[in-house]
C-alpha cells in the first residue's frame, strides 16, 4: 500500500483546521435573507430521514442579527433605524409573524400631517386634528384627500391602478407548488410572474405612460420615491411601484422592533450563529467550499449561500465569480431628541410643525424628510431624519433649536436602481454556491428578501444530492436541468 503524501496530509490539515466537521449549509448574513433561508431550508426538508438534520451555519460579521433590520434607542425608547414598514399583503412577513407568536404594531389611526417642502417654502401640505379624537380624525382624513385631489386630481386614481397591477403580479409569488416552479434565474422569476418588464423602465417612463400628470410625479411620487429608497423618480419601475406600495394604508411594524423577525427564525431553525465573524474568502476544493474567516478559522460546507449584499463587502472568491457592478445607495439616519425650529422652516411655532416633512428632488436640500418619531412634551421630542450625506453639526444646529441627544447611522441600504435592470445569478459558480440578494436589484424589502429566500431554499433542495424535500412538487423547475447544472458566468 502506497502511503499518502506529505503535500496531501498537509493539505488535509489547512482543510479541516478549526472546524474538523463539515456543516453541509453555510449561510453569509443574518438579515431577513439569511434567516428566511434557514427557515424554508428546515421546513421544506424531510424530517424522517437523517438529511432533515443537516447542520446549517449562518456567519454574521456584526454583534447583532438583523442586518438593515434594526432598532436604536433614545431615551428608553426603541425606534426602527432600517426597515420599518410592512404591507399589509406581504403574506411571509405576516406568516412569520403569527408562527413565531410576535406582536403586530397597528400602523396610527391619527392622521398625520405631511408638507413638501422644497428648500425655501412647502409646496403642499396635509393636517391633522391636535386632539386624541376619532371623529376628528376622520373628519381631517376627508378633508386631507381632498386636499390632494384639489392638488393632483384624477392622477391619484392612475397611481393608485398602476400599484394594484404590480402588486396583482406579485401575489403569484405565494402560489401553491403545483402552479409556482422553482427559478434558476431572476429574470425567470420576475417573467413568470409578468414583473420583469417594469424592471426594463424608469418609474417615471411608466407612470407617463399610465396617465399621471407632471406635477404628481414630481411632487407626491418624487417624495415617496425618496423618502423609501433615497432616489428620484429615475429609478427602475418595478422598484418605484414597491415603494409606491410602502406608502400606502394598512402598513404595520413588529411590537419591539422588526429585526425580531429575523432573530425568532434563526432561533426556531436549529442554525448554528456566529456573530462578529466575517468571512473573508470562499474556495471551492473538489465537491465543497472552504470558507475562511476574520477570526483566522476556516470552514468546510457542502452548499455556499451569500444573503448579504455584495457590493461592500470584501470576499475573494476562488475560483473568481464574474457579477455585475452594482453600487449601493446610502441613506444616512440621523436620529434627534430636542426640538426643530420652526424659524427654518418660515413658521412661527413648533405646533405648526408637520409631523413629515418631505422633499422634493432638488441638488442643494440637504435633507430627505424629517419625521416626528415620538413627542415627551411641547418642546421635547425624537426626530428621524433621512439624508443622502451626513449631517453636520453646524446643519443640525440651524435645524433645532436644541438637541438633547443625536445618533447617526450610515446605511448601505438599498441598490442604486437603474433601468434597464441587470441581475445577478442566483447560482453564482453552476456548483453550489447561490446568491439570495440578487433578487434586489428588482426590488429591495424585507418581503422581497422572503421570496427570493424561499426560492432560492427549494433551488438548493432540488439541485443537493441527499437534500431531498418532503414534497418532490416543491422541487418543480422552471428551467430545464441542464440550464441549472451548465449555469455559467
Amino acid at each position: 500500500m502506497t502511503k499518502p503524501s506529505f503535500l496531501l496530509l498537509i493539505l488535509f490539515f489547512f482543510i479541516n483546521k478549526s472546524d474538523s466537521s463539515t456543516h453541509q449549509i453555510c449561510i453569509i448574513g443574518s438579515g431577513i435573507a439569511g434567516s428566511s433561508l434557514a427557515h424554508f431550508l428546515r421546513k421544506y426538508s424531510p424530517q424522517s430521514t437523517t438529511t432533515s438534520h443537516q447542520s446549517i451555519l449562518i456567519f454574521e460579521r456584526n454583534d447583532v442579527i438583523g442586518g438593515r433590520m434594526r432598532t436604536v434607542s433614545i431615551g428608553g425608547d426603541a425606534f426602527e433605524a432600517g426597515a420599518s414598514i410592512i404591507h399589509p399583503k406581504n403574506q411571509y412577513a405576516l406568516e412569520f409573524t403569527k408562527s413565531l407568536n410576535l406582536s403586530v404594531r397597528a400602523p396610527s389611526s391619527g392622521a398625520d400631517s405631511l408638507a413638501i417642502w422644497d428648500g425655501t417654502r412647502f409646496l403642499f401640505q396635509t393636517f391633522s386634528p391636535k386632539s386624541d379624537s376619532p371623529i376628528l380624525d376622520k373628519i381631517y382624513d376627508l378633508f386631507n384627500s381632498l386636499l390632494l385631489l384639489r392638488r393632483y386630481g384624477f392622477s391619484l386614481i392612475r397611481m393608485e391602478r398602476f400599484v394594484e397591477r404590480m402588486l396583482k403580479c406579485f401575489l403569484k409569488f405565494y402560489e401553491g407548488f403545483e402552479e409556482r416552479p422553482v427559478f434558476g434565474t431572476v429574470e425567470e422569476m420576475l417573467k413568470w410572474a409578468g414583473l420583469y418588464e417594469y424592471t426594463a423602465r424608469t418609474l417615471e417612463e411608466e407612470l407617463v405612460d399610465a396617465g399621471l400628470s407632471p406635477l404628481l410625479i414630481s411632487e407626491l411620487v418624487t417624495v415617496i420615491t425618496r423618502v423609501n429608497y433615497g432616489q428620484s423618480v429615475s429609478i427602475s419601475g418595478l422598484a418605484g411601484a414597491v415603494s409606491l406600495a410602502g406608502s400606502g394604508g394598512g402598513l404595520w411594524s413588529v411590537e419591539g422592533g422588526n429585526c425580531q423577525i429575523p432573530a425568532r427564525l434563526i432561533q426556531s431553525s436549529d442554525v448554528t450563529l456566529n456573530l462578529q465573524e466575517e468571512i473573508t474568502s470562499i474556495s471551492r476544493l473538489g465537491n465543497s467550499y472552504q470558507l475562511n474567516s476574520t477570526k483566522g478559522n476556516s470552514y468546510s460546507c457542502d452548499v455556499a449561500v451569500i444573503a448579504t449584499p455584495l457590493d461592500e463587502v470584501n470576499i475573494t472568491f476562488s475560483p473568481p465569480i464574474s457579477i455585475p457592478e452594482r453600487k449601493l445607495q446610502h441613506t444616512h439616519a440621523t436620529f434627534v431628541r430636542g426640538l426643530l425650529d420652526p424659524g427654518y422652516f418660515g413658521l412661527n411655532s413648533v405646533a405648526d410643525i408637520p409631523e413629515l416633512i418631505a422633499t422634493v428632488e432638488i441638488p442643494d436640500l440637504p435633507f430627505t424628510c424629517i419625521s416626528i418619531l415620538k413627542k415627551y412634551s411641547d418642546d421635547d421630542m425624537t426626530y428621524k431624519i433621512f439624508s443622502r450625506a451626513p449631517l453636520q453639526d453646524a446643519l443640525l444646529d440651524r435645524l433645532f433649536s436644541s438637541r438633547k441627544e443625536t445618533i447617526r447611522i450610515n446605511w448601505g441600504a438599498y441598490p442604486h436602481f437603474k433601468a434597464p435592470e441587470v441581475f445577478a445569478p442566483f447560482l453564482l459558480d453552476g456548483f453550489h454556491l447561490y446568491y439570495v440578494n440578487a433578487f434586489e436589484n428588482a426590488a429591495s424589502a424585507i418581503e422581497t428578501g422572503a421570496v427570493a429566500a424561499e426560492n432560492v431554499a427549494r433551488l438548493i433542495l432540488s439541485r443537493y444530492p441527499g437534500l431531498n424535500s418532503r414534497d418532490s412538487s416543491i422541487l418543480t423547475s422552471f428551467a430545464h436541468d441542464g440550464d441549472l447544472l451548465h449555469l455559467d458566468l
